[in-house]
């Protein structure tokens, strides 16, 4: 697997797999890198392609207070483990080549779909997710990119920058990937001290729970204040717990497939998770 760090460079590597007629894919992410984004790894290998991962921890995507600076980063480590999986070409560009001085451009995604759920929760994020990842798009050209389906409501924005902005790039959603107790893999469970590891299986629990009942016809309000109540007693403080249309994120329509999305912290880390409602 080739690192490359600078945009000249990646773009005479790119050059270089499409001379051969390759395909490309991108695998975007933050670095801290765990079995889920293998499982992306693997969908983009399984395609046939040329297989692109990048890492960069995004400032643009952090709101005060969050976690920028404590965001874990372990390059070395997070190479080893693509390089394992078959990655064929690192992006690792630095903050100053991606948000090089006078830098005063920004992508916003509308629609209804970034000022609900974590959109409302973390003001601009979204905008910051919307415009690195459209950075990285323009950087690479992949015909492909992976994304995975723990961040439901990020895969929904890149979805619709793509089609709205006429990007020419398939964005692929793999399912999440999980815990044998059924957490979903985060680069963020790391925080987590050990009683709060115990406590935090109740997020999908409480998810599974309500995607029951309201799959099998119960009241959809009951079930979501139900998962509230649980994901409460727990020790969680809930920022929403919500069903919506799986594809523009508003109120779910007859027919149309739905979601469950939640989100909630526990001591000072904040969980996300989601599961479709049948």
């Amino acid at each position: 697997m080739l690192t490359v760090r600078t945009l000249d460079a990646l773009r005479a590597v790119l050059a270089g797999f499409r001379a051969q007629g390759a395909r490309v894919a991108l695998v975007p992410t933050m670095g801290a890198l765990h079995a889920g984004h293998m499982a992306l790894i693997d969908a983009a290998r399984g395609a046939g392609v040329r297989v692109v991962a990048s890492i960069f921890v995004n400032p643009r995507q952090f709101g005060p207070g969050e976690d920028l600076a404590r965001y874990p980063r372990r390059e070395a480590e997070d190479a080893a483990m693509l390089e394992a999986a078959g990655c064929d070409l690192l992006w690792a560009p630095s903050v100053e080549i991606m948000y090089p001085g006078g830098f005063a451009t920004g992508v916003t995604v509308g629609g209804g779909l970034t000022n609900v759920l974590d959109g409302a929760a973390r003001p601009g994020h979204f905008d910051g997710v919307a415009t690195v990842v459209a950075k990285l798009f323009a950087q690479v050209r992949p015909d492909v990119a992976y994304f995975g389906e723990k961040d439901w409501q990020q895969l929904a924005v890149v979805r619709r920058m793509a089609v709205d902005l006429n990007l020419g790039v398939e964005v692929s959603g793999v399912p999440t990937v999980r815990e044998a107790d059924g957490l979903a893999l985060s680069s963020r469970n790391g925080y987590l001290n050990a009683d709060e590891r115990g406590r935090a299986v109740a997020l999908p629990r409480a998810l599974e729970a309500a995607a029951r009942a309201i799959g099998d016809g119960g009241d959809a309000a009951a079930a979501l204040g139900e998962a509230r109540r649980a994901l409460e007693r727990a020790g969680f403080v809930v920022d929403y717990v919500k069903l919506v249309d799986a594809g523009m994120l508003g109120e779910p329509a007859a027919g149309r497939p739905r979601r469950l999305l939640a989100a909630a912290r526990i001591g000072g880390t904040r969980l996300i998770d989601n599961l479709p409602v049948g």
